[in-house]
């Protein structure tokens, strides 16, 4: 369960007196931590640490700096303590301690615990209520989350796109989190919430392990009740009672122009008070939905149900107010209904938990998507994890456990799991760590407005699976030294690549291809004619183990493997190949998609292609 591995959060604090992280069971702290609590504004850590939270300290300097020197006291704990609740909703969802009978007002109960529920939680406050997260804060956090010796930095941050060339300088994230990686701290970090549109995921750097968010198996519909009887199911939080049937209303514009969409609602709306209003979003954003519900209730309207694809993210829908999201299709038909019905009355139950099939688990649409847009070459997200309606620890306003959806919520169950793999493997390099994780995926579906087979850039190398990832087999390794393959070619120069290292560093004058970089992963971003990379292979598994090559090559393009089987012994522990990657095509065209696979299935890595001839571009 994780038991003695640290993981380190920077996030916007933590909510120490949660019963998620009370320290039953767990023996005395790693002694090698040297980490503490530091004491501030309503956060004593006689009473806030223990065995389970070891370690809480703040930065702000950066803070400060953006707000002038000042401090809002009303808006932010000058502590370790949350008030956004962000931070203590990761931190449990990684390492979270068992919590019995625990629910949001009745729904999703039973029992709350971390992926890691027996290691130890550092807090690194970086991230304040109208400042942000402040990159002077985020290097300062990982440089002394190294010093204190945390095993895993769990990192639910990082910049907008689009991202700038030199991102790693500029966002300080990306390289003070290689000085932890070359310390042996894997790195966990998410996504972006900025899909399903291309280019646009965040957190690039080939030696972090970068996490897109899926739904899970479980569902909480919401029945709808139409005044014939008819039935439909939607999707809410809805806590609240059965309401009776109410009237039902859209509210037709007679500027074909002019649709009436949930981001048009307005307070003078007067037409929806004493009833359920139906709003179709189409061009707005989900953000515009917490304005529709609160128009909805002040000109008096009785209820909300939004048409939108996809529905399954339902923070805005959590209340005592019934609002329900539905699909665009059954938005259509609940028109119909409307438009043709002399009274159309609806009826709106509290919403139900329901776990297992049929519920089938889905990239988020909101998940940010590949390519790499500051280095096509290299494969973005890493991994999915679960980070659609989780329900974790928040402090305790209204409710002591939320749901919360974002690839915020994704990398902790990574950064959990990762503890797991590392109480296992202590000796594994982060990047043997992300190697197993990316080779063990599992295809799904992934959402949008039309939901389709999820590709490499929806997900990477799959959603994670905790089981398969503990005997991988195989691992795609990557000694520190191979940074200056990534770094040079970026157009670092010496000198800056020796100060983020900390060592002296000479580039080549023929700088190295980013494709030969030994990622569990194959892009070429441009292809024009024959290449030849290579990777290498570490075995983990038996001493003497066998492995021959099986490709999917992406359609249009030849891929020859050598040798095509790898043979281990007691004196071969590690074995180079090649890939040998040619096109038929005849055109530039879009990504295609395949994989290479050794031999069981168990060791798969995604291939990315996209050939481009400039001279026929147009």
């Amino acid at each position: 369960m994780g038991d003695g591995i640290i993981i380190g959060v920077l996030d916007t604090g933590i909510w120490p007196e949660s019963e998620a992280f009370n320290d039953k069971g767990l023996g005395p702290i790693p002694s090698r931590w040297k980490g503490r609590c530091e004491s501030g504004e309503r956060f004593d850590p006689a009473k806030a640490c223990n065995r389970k939270l070891i370690g809480a300290k703040y930065f702000m300097k950066g803070y400060e700096a953006f707000h002038g020197g000042k401090f809002d006291h009303k808006i932010e704990f000058e502590s370790p303590r949350d008030r956004n609740g962000h931070g203590t909703h990761t931190a449990s969802t990684a390492g979270g301690s068992f919590s019995p009978n625990v629910s949001y007002h009745g729904l999703a109960y039973g029992t709350v615990r971390g992926g890691a529920p027996k290691a130890r939680i550092a807090m690194y406050k970086v991230c304040y209520n109208g400042g942000g997260c402040n990159y002077a804060d985020v290097i300062m956090a990982i440089d002394q989350a190294i010093h204190d010796g945390v095993d895993i930095l769990s990192m639910s941050l990082g910049g907008e796109p689009p991202l700038s060339p030199d991102v790693d300088f500029t966002d300080g994230g990306q390289f003070a989190s290689l000085s932890a990686v070359t310390h042996g701290i894997t790195v966990v970090s998410s996504a972006g919430n900025k899909g399903s549109l291309p280019q646009t995921v965040g957190n690039i750097s080939p030696w972090m392990l970068t996490v897109a968010a899926s739904s899970i198996d479980r569902s909480l519909p919401t029945l709808i009740t139409l005044g014939n009887n008819w039935i439909f199911v939607g999707q809410s939080l809805y806590t609240g009672k059965e309401t009776g049937f109410i009237s039902i209303v859209y509210q037709e514009s007679s500027d074909f122009e002019d649709n009436r969409y949930c981001d048009t609602l307005n307070i003078n709306d007067t037409w929806a008070a004493g009833k359920v209003v139906l709003c179709f979003l189409v061009k707005g954003d989900e953000n515009d939905l917490g304005t529709a519900l609160q128009v909805v209730q002040v000109v008096g309207g009785l209820g909300l149900i939004v048409a939108k694809n996809p529905t399954r993210t339902l923070d805005y829908y959590a209340s005592d107010f019934p609002s329900i999201g539905v699909s665009f299709d059954i938005g259509a038909q609940l028109l119909d209904y409307i438009r043709y019905s002399r009274n159309p009355q609806v009826k709106l139950s509290p919403t139900r938990t329901h776990i297992g099939k049929p519920v089938s688990t889905h990239i988020a649409s909101f998940s940010s998507r590949g390519p790499n847009s500051v280095a096509p070459a290299i494969l973005k997200p890493d991994i999915a994890a679960p980070g659609v309606n989780i329900l974790a620890v928040v402090p305790p306003a209204e409710t002591p456990y939320k749901f919360e959806s974002g690839t915020s919520m994704a990398a902790p169950h990574v950064s959990g799991i990762v503890a797991l793999l590392m109480s296992l493997h202590p000796h594994w390099s982060p990047a043997a760590i992300k190697s197993a994780l990316v080779t063990t995926g599992e295809p799904i579906i992934a959402e949008g407005n039309t939901d389709k087979i999820a590709d490499p850039f929806d997900f990477g190398g799959g959603l994670v699976n905790a089981n398969a990832e503990k005997d991988p087999g195989l691992v795609y390794d990557m000694g520190f030294l191979l940074v200056h393959i990534y770094l040079c070619p970026m157009g670092y120069n010496t000198s800056a690549i020796g100060r983020i290292i900390n060592g002296f560093v000479t580039c080549a004058n023929k700088m190295p291809s980013l494709v030969d970089f030994n990622v569990p992963s194959l892009t070429i971003p441009s292809l024009r004619k024959t290449v030849t990379v290579k990777r290498t292979v570490t075995n983990v598994g038996p001493v003497n183990s066998k492995y021959k090559a099986i490709i999917a090559p992406p359609l249009g393009i030849t891929i020859k493997v050598k040798p095509e089987t790898l043979i281990f012994n007691s004196s071969t522990k590690k074995i180079s190949f090649t890939l040998t990657i040619s096109t038929s095509h005849k055109y530039t065209t879009g990504y295609y998609f395949g994989s290479l696979t050794w031999t069981d299935g168990k060791v798969r890595i995604p291939i990315s292609v996209r050939t481009e001839f400039p001279e026929l571009a147009g």
